[in-house]
């Protein structure tokens, strides 16, 4: 939450699974265009949250298979982890709370006496979540008795039903929009309260951050019957919510624009960057643009013409390899030159995640990012920094003048000959 200086210009908080990960788009094209824009406009000024049901365990299992990007702060286990930064710090002042008129044991006690439920994966069991599977059919019945019962206990619990099978049992003051409640609480004491929140979600366990008064809304255009009645019963008249007419990640660019928030069109979505120029272009920008340009260049998707190159990178600047190599970037634009098209109709793609600037002169910037590039089922990372000055031959652009990478742990490639930049 101390990443910015002040308020984020938006906030977005976004359920995973079937909102910002579309897992029937095996290209993840809608994930990468939402990656391609944040990196590009909003990373420097604004701030991520993801909202999921998944438990860390398999939420680290997701950021494996698909090409996240490192949110600055992650609400887990459906509102009942609260976690910051990269390295997932623990809000143990929200656990503590958590913990009054809830126990454990006798939940699991009371849910054992109703045959109807499977226990989801032990993965799932968090502290403060007890899970299950339940047939729609049977799901309302199970609820009302099991309210009861919990209840005469003596404990304020919340079950929440979602996706037409999970039901999760979660102390009363747990939940996606509780926990977003607390984050919003935290930032008002700080002096920091978001100038926008768009929350974005897609099933029933995402319907209580509709419910949060002044943020904007956006039920992607997949999203489930629960949530869509949920909204008819609650929210139909609140111009701030909207039904998108994209799916999952795309949807969410969608609403950015449909509220007026910031920058809606993604760099991915810019076929020719010489021809179609961006109101907003400073050094974020710059590096998602050329790594966008690379992954044409290697998929043959742009023409084979080493102009753009040549003129962006300084002369006698140098590229220091992951491995420790230092080669002169003249060198590298030959190697390049060479790889064009060599992942032509291949599922290759590349992105950028953490997308740092520093100014550190009158016109020269220190840029800091993870590196990705994915192929098949291999994925290689690295921590990659890189010089920009903006005294340049470039109209309106910047010159590269040095870059220097590092693998990240256990991301390096067998075949590390034709990495680049």
């Amino acid at each position: 939450m101390d990443r910015l200086d002040g308020s984020a210009h938006l906030m977005i908080v976004s359920d995973l699974d079937f909102t910002m990960v579309d897992h029937l788009d095996p290209d993840n094209l809608g994930l990468l265009r939402f990656n391609a824009m944040w990196e590009a406009y909003y990373r420097q000024d604004s701030l991520l949250v993801f909202s999921t049901g998944r438990s860390p365990t398999i939420y680290k299992e997701l950021r494996k298979e698909k090409p996240l990007l490192t949110p600055d702060i992650s609400i887990m286990s459906v509102g009942t982890e609260i976690m910051y930064g990269e390295s997932m710090i623990r809000d143990e002042d929200w656990e503590q709370y958590l913990n009054q008129n809830w126990n454990r044991e006798i939940v699991t006690e009371e849910t054992a006496q109703f045959p109807e439920l499977t226990p989801q994966s032990e993965t799932e069991q968090r502290p403060h979540k007890v899970s299950f599977f339940v047939e729609k059919i049977k799901a309302l019945k199970v609820i009302r008795f099991l309210s009861e019962r919990l209840e005469k206990r003596g404990l304020d619990v919340k079950l929440i039903y979602s996706n037409e099978t999970a039901l999760d049992v979660l102390p009363k003051g747990a939940g996606k929009g509780q926990a977003l409640a607390y984050l919003l609480e935290k930032f008002k004491v700080d002096g920091k309260m978001p100038v926008n929140t768009l929350v974005c979600g897609d099933s029933g366990n995402d319907a209580e951050l509709f419910g949060i008064p002044e943020v904007y809304g956006v039920m992607v255009s997949n999203a489930q019957e629960e949530l869509l009645q949920w909204h008819a019963e609650n929210a139909k008249n609140n111009p701030k919510i909207i039904h998108a007419t994209e799916r999952c990640a795309a949807g969410i660019i969608q609403a950015i624009g449909n509220f007026s928030l910031g920058p809606n069109v993604s760099p991915r979505d810019i076929g020719d960057f010489q021809k179609c120029k961006v109101e907003i272009y400073n050094s974020c920008h710059e590096v998602v643009k050329f790594y966008l340009f690379y992954e044409r260049w290697r998929r043959a998707e742009v023409a084979k013409n080493m102009q753009t190159p040549n003129l962006i990178f300084f002369p006698l600047g140098t590229f220091v390899h992951p491995s420790g190599v230092e080669q002169p970037v003249t060198h590298c634009i030959d190697v390049m030159a060479r790889l064009h098209g060599d992942k032509q109709g291949t599922d290759y793609r590349i992105w950028v995640d953490r997308v740092s600037s520093e100014q550190v002169g009158s016109d020269t910037w220190r840029m800091k990012f993870y590196k990705w590039e994915a192929f098949g089922e291999e994925r290689h990372g690295c921590l990659t920094t890189v010089l920009l000055s903006s005294k340049a031959k470039v109209p309106d652009g910047f010159t590269w003048m040095h870059m220097h990478q590092t693998w990240l742990e256990g991301s390096e490639p067998k075949d590390q000959t034709t990495w680049l930049f």
